[in-house]
This record gives C-alpha cells, sequence and structure tokens, in this order.
C-alpha cells in the first residue's frame, strides 16, 4: 500500500536535505520556515501549502516538478 502523501513528500525532503548535508536548522532559515514547521513537514504531520512546496524544492535547487517526480519515485518504491 502506498504511503500517503504528506508522508512520502517528508521522507522526500528530508531525504534530499541529507543528500545536500544540510541540517534542519539550516534548511529551514534558507527557506524562511520555523525549524519546528520543517520537521513536522518532514514527519508527514504538516500539509504545506504549494506556495510552501514551491520554496522547498527551489531550497533543493530544483523545480517543484523535479521534486514531486522524487516524490513520486518514493510513493512508487514504497507500493513494492
Amino acid at each position: 500500500m502506498p504511503l500517503p502523501l504528506n508522508q512520502s513528500f517528508g521522507q522526500c525532503v528530508r531525504a534530499l536535505r541529507k543528500e545536500q548535508g544540510l541540517t534542519q536548522v539550516a534548511f529551514s532559515e534558507k527557506c524562511g520556515f520555523y525549524q519546528f514547521y520543517l520537521s513536522r513537514i518532514e514527519n508527514g504531520q504538516a500539509n504545506p501549502t504549494l506556495n510552501a512546496m514551491e520554496v522547498i524544492a527551489i531550497g533543493l535547487g530544483m523545480t517543484v516538478f523535479e521534486l514531486f517526480e522524487q516524490v513520486r519515485q518514493v510513493s512508487e518504491s514504497a507500493k513494492n
């Protein structure tokens, strides 16, 4: 069974952030978010707005469409 979208999104954001060697604090500051909010996103406990998703994507150096392709891959791998 696939993960809910908020969990897939959060796992993907966490993995991409860590790949770039960014702490939650550093990445939240880069995005202009509170660290607590970013933590809730990464744990699948928050539903970020489209604007917040775009800010996250830009912070990761990609478009929102590229980010969602990564999220799709996480979701697909959870099915198997």
